[in-house]
């Protein structure tokens, strides 16, 4: 379809979270549609009353909110179109398309018991397919398709390739069940063909579904879309992706501190490529995005290499990005909201946080120094580094600095000169200094803290951690 624009879609079904392997699917559909100047659409297959739940949907809502994923119009609830699912069945029952089947369950169970007793085929032939209408009895019927019984269905797939089903393996799938209830098999063709899908990018676990989806469009004379069935994401090692493998919801990610943006980096990179690039944005990935450029073998989960996207992203971000990736942070772990003082003191130490954390936790960690306040509570190793030695090194200090210029230059030259009139490594005399301002022998470079501080706080600081 090359004159026709482009519209992919995301059609995940509200039974539990997002899985990572659904937004990834959502980032692909997104990604070839917005880099086209297409559509890309939601839809919630909700037809499963039993297990579809307003909080998954709203979780879905949720995930593609957080990964600034935006979808043109309004999310589609396929449940609210099932008056028009029936209305294209009952088309294909009068084209000649499809049939009216009487047998019952039961009947077609005891068919399948009595077929793998004698070693047959289980795939259920119905006697009512081609039986005279005068003979149908005034009873519940389902309505199947005629599926050909002879030659193959060719499903071309750009992923995947050609790929070929022998009709004989294909049955007379029910769209229309005994109820009136459209299946879903119906249900998706429906939905996509009147929304104006051109491309179905989707797991490659429903590239079997597409040989019998293609029954419904034949049926009703609609075009094809391409077809894209991607890989699926497999674990570390190598396995499909379970439970045992750790956060496997997409907002389980956002809850632990990631980027939204190296997420999205992230994502693209499982399963597709361009050259050797990894770490880019979205305006690289919207540009060089192409379905032809993903490959045929699973993807494999490597938190890792996401770990190292994080940093980058976050030492890339400025300022306003960062808090709002803190914002969302919050919220997706159930942490009350940063405030206004919190938002300025971040900012000011902003220049000393960014470059070294891979997560916004590890940021958070990192800006402890300036967000607390006096008394400053100390963990047991800054406490063993404040003992009375120390106390009297840096009440010696504290002369030194109470006068001086508050700057890098300065302060470097005065606590290396102090240092060294002490006899002593630099290192011993930071641990000590680290633990009175920071509360921790881990932090920012005590000159960072120092110039972020500034000078009545950190000597504050020295003096309440040398009483």
């Amino acid at each position: 379809m090359p004159d026709t624009p482009v519209v992919t879609r995301i059609a995940p079904s509200p039974t539990g979270y997002m899985h990572i392997g659904t937004a990834r699917t959502a980032l692909f559909n997104w990604l070839y549609a917005r880099g086209r100047g297409g559509k890309f659409l939601l839809r919630i297959e909700d037809t499963d009353r039993a297990r579809s739940t307003p909080e998954a949907t709203q979780a879905i809502l949720d995930g593609m909110a957080w990964l600034g994923l935006d979808y043109d119009g309004a999310a589609v609830s396929q449940f609210e179109r099932r008056d028009r699912h029936a209305e294209v069945a009952y088309a294909m029952l009068a084209a000649g398309a499809a049939y009216k089947c009487f047998a019952t369950q039961v009947e077609i169970e005891a068919f399948r018991e009595k077929a793998r007793a004698e070693g047959g085929s289980t795939l259920y032939r119905s006697p009512w397919r081609d039986a005279d209408p005068a003979t149908h009895p005034d009873a519940p019927f389902a309505i199947r398709v005629k599926a050909p019984r002879e030659g193959e269905t060719v499903i071309r797939d750009v992923v995947q390739g050609d790929v070929t089903i022998r009709n004989s393996e294909l049955d007379d799938m029910i769209v229309l069940r005994s109820d009136g209830t459209p299946t879903y098999m119906l249900a998706v063709v429906v939905d996509d063909h009147d929304m104006g899908v051109t491309h179905v990018i989707r797991g490659d676990d429903h590239l079997n579904n597409a040989a019998r989806q293609m029954l419904v469009y034949a049926a009703m004379g609609w075009p094809l879309p391409v077809w894209a069935h991607i890989p699926l994401i497999h674990g570390e090692d190598g396995k499909k992706l379970s439970k045992r493998h750790g956060a496997l919801g997409i907002m389980d990610w956002a809850a632990q501190g990631y980027p939204a943006s190296a997420m999205r980096n992230y994502l693209a990179r499982l399963g597709w490529s361009h050259g050797d690039d990894e770490f880019f944005g979205d305006a690289e990935a919207l540009d060089w995005f192409d379905i032809t450029g993903i490959k045929k073998a699973p993807a494999r989960l490597d938190p890792k290499k996401l770990e190292k996207l994080s940093g980058q992203h976050i030492a890339a971000m400025d300022d306003a990005a960062i808090l709002a990736g803190i914002d969302g942070y919050f919220a997706a772990a159930g942490k009350p909201a940063t405030t206004e003082q919190d938002r300025a003191r971040l900012i000011s130490a902003m220049p000393c946080l960014k470059d070294r954390a891979k997560t916004f936790p590890e940021l958070l960690e990192k800006a402890r120094f300036v967000l607390i306040d006096r008394p400053i509570g100390r963990d047991e190793k800054a406490k063993a580094a404040l003992n009375s030695v120390s106390n009297g090194i840096l009440s010696e200090l504290t002369s030194h600095l109470q006068n001086a210029t508050w700057s890098r230059n300065v302060l470097e030259g005065i606590l290396t000169e102090f240092a060294d009139t002490q006899g002593m490594k630099f290192g011993t005399l930071a641990a000590p200094l680290r633990a009175a301002l920071a509360g921790r022998t881990t932090s920012p470079s005590v000159y960072d803290m120092m110039l972020v501080l500034g000078r009545e706080e950190t000597l504050s600081r020295i003096g309440e951690a040398t009483v």
